[in-house]
């Protein structure tokens, strides 16, 4: 049996509309606020919440996660509602130790992406950036990157809805990319606010392209496309081998699924019209 969402008809074409301006808006102030972090290069973020940019940053990355939460809430099976806070958790857990590790990858986008493929872009986008939010806590330096990770949230549920997962061999080519995309737009924040130093290996290999004369933009920007597609493209494997792992009932309980046909075999279940399922999922 299919889990509940909050609500059970087909939205009616205003609520749609709705849903789709919160969409829009929430994109907007998640990339509104990393244009400010960019332009700005605030020094003083990384000391926390009580600086001024990091309110700033703070409220413009929280306000449009809500947004983007509010936004896919009525489509969300209570499944995912679960989910998303066990994805927040190893997120973090993970992120926080291979970044204190010799490995030049990160892995803090497992949940995000899980999150993405069951849901679709925009639950992703606001996993993504609430990681980012509640992460930065406990790792303030975490935080200006909250765009980053809402973007890859919100690529990894376009691949799925496009069909990257529905063959496996697919999964990685497509993180591989998202890594590429995310790689470029997370260079300036380690540029600009960090120097570069965020993360023990990935920090060296700034350093070596930096003794070769590179500046620090373009070493952080090598370090990136090295670093970030190949991150990705093994999350992105991973959870492939996740849910491919989750029984075939389990998988289709979420309404992005059946509707996207996101997985090889997850088209409507028998006996089931597709009247039910119409217009959820993001």
């Amino acid at each position: 049996m299919s889990s509940p969402t909050l609500t059970l008809e087909s939205p009616t074409p205003a609520a749609a509309r709705k849903r789709r301006l919160l969409e829009i808006l929430g994109a907007l102030a998640i990339a509104g606020t990393y244009v400010y972090l960019v332009l700005n290069q605030p020094a003083d973020i990384t000391g926390g919440p009580g600086s001024a940019s990091a309110l700033i940053a703070l409220s413009g990355f929280l306000a449009g996660a809500v947004l983007l939460v509010v936004a896919v809430l009525p489509t969300l099976p209570v499944s995912t509602l679960v989910l998303i806070p066990v994805a927040l958790v190893l997120n973090i857990v993970l992120g926080q130790f291979v970044g204190s590790t010799l490995v030049p990858f990160y892995l803090d986008a497992i949940g995000t992406v899980l999150i993405a493929v069951l849901a679709g872009p925009a639950a992703g986008a606001a996993t993504g950036a609430l990681s980012s939010i509640v992460w930065s806590f406990f790792n303030p330096t975490v935080l200006p990157f909250a765009a980053g990770a809402a973007l890859i949230g919100c690529l990894a549920g376009l691949a799925a809805r496009y069909g990257l997962f529905r063959r496996f061999y697919l999964a990685p080519v497509a993180g591989f990319l998202t890594g590429i995309i995310g790689g470029v737009v997370s260079a300036p924040i380690a540029a600009f606010v960090f120097g570069g130093t965020s993360g023990l290996a990935t920090g060296a290999i700034v350093s070596a392209f930096r003794s070769m004369g590179d500046t620090l933009l373009a070493a952080i920007t090598k370090q990136a496309l090295i670093s970030d597609p190949m991150d990705k493209a093994i999350v992105f494997t991973l959870v492939a081998v996740l849910v491919y792992a989750l029984p075939r009932r389990t998988r289709l309980q979420f309404p992005f699924v059946r509707r996207h046909r996101v997985l090889a075999g997850a088209g409507q279940p028998k006996g089931r019209s597709t009247g039910h399922s119409a217009g959820q999922g993001s």
